[in-house]
Order: structure tokens, then C-alpha cells, then sequence
């Protein structure tokens, strides 16, 4: 029944324009400044580091430094182009979530942001297994989702994820704009079977289901911000 609801909910209004100040989660890409946070931010994702295509071996780090103490809640994000880490990659990952909670920050856990495809979702979770075994149990793990994965990914797939994974944020974007056609993914979230947050874009058209809140396993949302144009 909640699924038909989040159906009904998505044309029942015109679409209002993001705002980052409405909420209390946002992320920060490298290039977005820490000014750009909203004063109601609560909860705030950082991209740290990227594991690249061409060297498993390596954390290309994109915030050298460390975050100061500031109060909110933060979660240290990986962007992953590929799953077959060396150790020395999940090593330095630990050690800079120790850096970090050792400066004075509450840290919530990691999360990982992979573009995994819904036909390759098992393997993502073996993947995910073997760093929560190696992640300790006072940080949570989350991770990025596509909207297609409560709609076409496989049941026992996604049961893996959510014996795993504490979150997973869902993007409903692409680039700077919301992705057209809600209806059919929305309705779909109340199978997802794990907690999770819908990922809106700073300035995007987005129109709430009103059956949204209601479900149990809905966490809020989480605005991405964007990099500004630069100036000519």
C-alpha cells in the first residue's frame, strides 16, 4: 500500500527548488568549501579519497587536510571506480577515520560512492562484506544507491546489502538536475530493505511523495552541493 501512495504522492503538486538551508545532511564534493555548509546542517558527507580505475592500490586523497572539531556528525566518503583493493587502500581509510575522530570530530562511519549497476549488486556485496569486516564496530558503514535498485535488483542481493550496510543514500540526479520520472522508482523504495536517505540536488526540481515520511525505513535527506560556476 505505501507504494501506491509514493505513487500518487509524486504528481500530486508542482516541484519546488532545492534548498540546502531546509535541511540537516548535506555532501561535499572536493571543490565545494566547507562555507557552503547551511548553519541547519546536522550531518555533513565529505568526499575524502577516490580509488581509481587505473591503481587499486592507491587513496588519491582530495581533502589533505584534517576537519576541525565542529559538532555536526560526519561521514568520511570514498568515490570507488573499481572493488579489488589492495591493503594498503583499506589501511589508510582506517587510519585517517582514526585522524579524523582524534581531532575532536564525531565521526558516523564511512561511506562508499560506487556506480554499481543492479545486475552487478552481488558482487558489490561481497565487496562491501570484506570491508565491514574490516571497518570497526563503532563506525557505520553507508553507501550510495541508484533508484533502480529497489525496482530491479535481485532479492537476495539486496538482503546481502542490508545484512551489511547501515545506509545507503539514494540519488535522484544527474549532474545538476533532478532525474525526470520519479513515479516509477519512488514507489519502489518501500521494498528496499534497509534504512536509507533520498539524495537531492542543491537547486533541483524535487516533489515529495506523500507517502514518504511514512515509511519506516526512510531516513531523510541528503543535498548534494554543488561546485559554483567560476567567474569570466
Amino acid at each position: 500500500m505505501l507504494g501506491g501512495a509514493l505513487v500518487a504522492g509524486c504528481g500530486s503538486r508542482e516541484p519546488e527548488r532545492v534548498d540546502p538551508a531546509d535541511h540537516d545532511a548535506v555532501f561535499l564534493w572536493a571543490g565545494v568549501p566547507s562555507s557552503a555548509v547551511p548553519k541547519r546542517a546536522r550531518t555533513v558527507y565529505l568526499l575524502a579519497g577516490e580509488v581509481r580505475a587505473d591503481d587499486p592500490g592507491r587513496l588519491v586523497s582530495l581533502r589533505p587536510g584534517t576537519p576541525k572539531g565542529s559538532g555536526m556528525s560526519l561521514w568520511y566518503t570514498v568515490r570507488v571506480e573499481r572493488l579489488d583493493w589492495e591493503e594498503g587502500v583499506y589501511a589508510r581509510v582506517l587510519a585517517d577515520l582514526a585522524r579524523w575522530r582524534e581531532a575532536g570530530n564525531a565521526i558516523e562511519g564511512l561511506q562508499i560512492d560506487f556506480d554499481a549497476e543492479t545486475r552487478g549488486l552481488a558482487d558489490y556485496a561481497r565487496f562491501l562484506e570484506g570491508l565491514r569486516r574490516r571497518l570497526p564496530r563503532d563506525y557505520d558503514l553507508s553507501i550510495t544507491g541508484l533508484m533502480d535498485w529497489s525496482a530491479q535488483g535481485h532479492p537476495a542481493a539486496l538482503a546481502r546489502l542490508a545484512g551489511t550496510v547501515d545506509e545507503v543514500v539514494i540519488q535522484t540526479y544527474q549532474g545538476r538536475k533532478t532525474i525526470p520520472g520519479c513515479e516509477a522508482y519512488m514507489a519502489s523504495l518501500a521494498q528496499l530493505p534497509l534504512p536509507y536517505r533520498v539524495g537531492l540536488v542543491e537547486n533541483g526540481e524535487w516533489r515529495p511523495p506523500a507517502g514518504l515520511a511514512r515509511d519506516p525505513e526512510f531516513r531523510g535527506y541528503v543535498v548534494f552541493l554543488l561546485t559554483r560556476p567560476q567567474a569570466r
